[in-house]
């Protein structure tokens, strides 16, 4: 490649000669230092004789290595032909086009150098001026970076409303979405249709009181009031419009996207059974709405009752889907922490933070402290347990969870077996590794296989083992 002859320097180079007149080595050698970050004078060898240094930066970057070396030494593999280029296009009156290489740096991250080379006239040496891009280059990383990061919470986000439709659409308890300022239907499930009996066309943006009887016109009006004022309601007996019958009608308001709506469950039934029915105490009112997740099970662990929050926790809309079935199936991501947990609460009758994971009917786990108490009077022995969110560890980089404090392993000696305890350690030892080699190598995976000591092949199966990365993604070439 040429050297690219610069005219417009030149004359303005000329322009300042003539009224500065001649500048002798040390003016020019002082211009160049205080213009440019580095420059470097190169023999018709390509060694490097002399270096000059225009800004603090670059102290600890092996710099003042690079005298009496080849200046393609000083350089990684890649940057080499580069090297090889500016050395050869460099001429006497032209400045070659600019070239980024890296060099190797003892600090573990290559250099990034912008490099522009000119042949000095008088004893044919080259002239280089370098640029240091290590502030660029941590930007850009840093952008990439933050790029990442949004499309990982916009990919949650969206696995997340997944979720909450196909629960919305298959739940079987008949559920409404009204706007709270115009009381119109926004969302209905098919059970809520088949219940009312009309398609879902014939009930999204009507006005909810429409959908039941004239009767039930001044309590449904008293609810949505009182929804309004103090953001509670209590549950009201109403009769669905055309004959369909009486319904039960619980109301919750909630907010999402910046606008305020209510959550309308219906559960089919007769008032008058309702009536002669046990009452609600307020002590099971608090339970229902506790934030966190309230189970009580019978002593073979088969739950007898669930608030909402629990079921929250475990994907899923009504309690009547859990009833029956036992606590094993959703708590702990080991069965040996589950057994754990109630051999404890066998043992002492109570048990006080226990953490273990929460596995949700699709796929999610959430980690959580346990509080259980064994209730042995009254007629039917119980188990009661409340389930509490944890708070996820701050994340040092890409949202990744920290690893275990030696105390907190320690605690959960005679809880979790030792093989556990060092299987589990094993496990997140392995992830975070290769989460380093692929953010280390910008997710080159046969060269991350390589830093790690692994085939391809056993790469691979370890990030399928731990779902890192974008296992359909083409692979990188050999």
């Amino acid at each position: 490649m040429t050297s690219l002859a610069l005219p417009a320097a030149s004359q303005a180079l000329a322009a300042l000669q003539k009224s500065l007149g001649p500048l002798d080595a040390q003016a020019a050698g002082l211009l160049v230092a205080a213009a440019t970050d580095l420059s470097l004078v190169i023999d018709g060898e390509g060694i490097v004789r002399d270096a000059t240094f225009g800004s603090s930066d670059l102290e600890g970057e092996g710099c003042e290595t690079w005298l009496g070396r080849p200046w393609i030494d000083t350089v990684t593999i890649e940057s080499r032909p580069k090297i090889t280029a500016l050395l050869k296009d460099a001429a006497p009156g032209a400045v070659t086009r600019w070239r980024q290489v890296n060099h190797v740096s003892p600090t573990g991250t290559d250099l990034p150098v912008r490099y522009a080379a000119m042949r000095l006239a008088e004893d044919g040496k080259i002239l280089v001026l370098g640029r240091n891009l290590r502030a660029m280059a941590s930007l850009q990383r840093t952008l990439a970076e933050t790029q990442q990061a949004l499309e990982r919470d916009y990919l949650r986000m969206r696995g997340a409303e997944t979720r909450y439709r196909l629960l919305f659409q298959l739940g079987s308890e008949p559920v409404l979405v009204v706007d709270a300022g115009t009381r119109r239907v926004t969302e209905v499930n098919p059970a809520a249709a088949r219940l009312i009996g009309r398609a879902d066309k014939r009930i999204l943006g009507h006005d909810a009181v429409d959908l039941f009887d004239h009767a039930s016109l001044r309590d449904l009006e008293s609810l949505f009031a009182g929804l309004r004022v103090t953001g509670q309601a209590a549950d009201l007996q109403a009769r669905l419009g055309q004959g369909r019958g009486p319904v039960r009608v619980a109301a919750s308001l909630f907010r999402q996207d910046e606008a305020t709506s209510v959550l309308l469950r219906l559960a089919a039934g007769d008032p008058a059974q309702a009536e002669a029915g046990p009452p609600r105490t307020g002590a099971l009112d608090v339970i229902r709405s506790l934030p966190e997740g309230f189970v009580v099970t019978d002593s073979s662990r088969r739950i007898l009752t669930a608030n909402p929050a629990f079921l929250d926790l475990v994907q899923l809309a009504t309690e009547e889907q859990v009833r029956g079935r036992s606590l094993d199936q959703w708590l702990g991501r080991e069965e040996s922490e589950a057994d754990a947990l109630f051999a404890t609460l066998a043992q002492h009758g109570s048990v006080r933070h226990f953490p273990t994971y929460i596995r949700g009917a699709y796929g999610s786990v959430e980690e959580i402290e346990v509080a259980a108490v064994s209730a042995s009077g009254g007629g039917q022995p119980c188990l009661g347990f409340t389930l509490r969110a944890t708070p996820r560890r701050a994340a040092v980089a890409g949202g990744r969870d920290l690893p275990r404090s030696v105390e907190q392993m320690t605690e959960l000696v005679g809880r979790v077996s030792m093989k556990n305890l060092v299987r589990e350690s094993t496990d997140l030892i392995e992830r975070l590794c290769i989460e380093a080699a692929l953010r280390i190598t910008r997710d080159n995976r046969a060269s991350a296989a390589e830093m790690l000591g692994l085939s391809r092949q056993g790469l691979y199966a370890k990030m399928r083992r731990y779902g890192i990365g974008d296992l359909d993604a083409p692979e990188d070439p050999a």
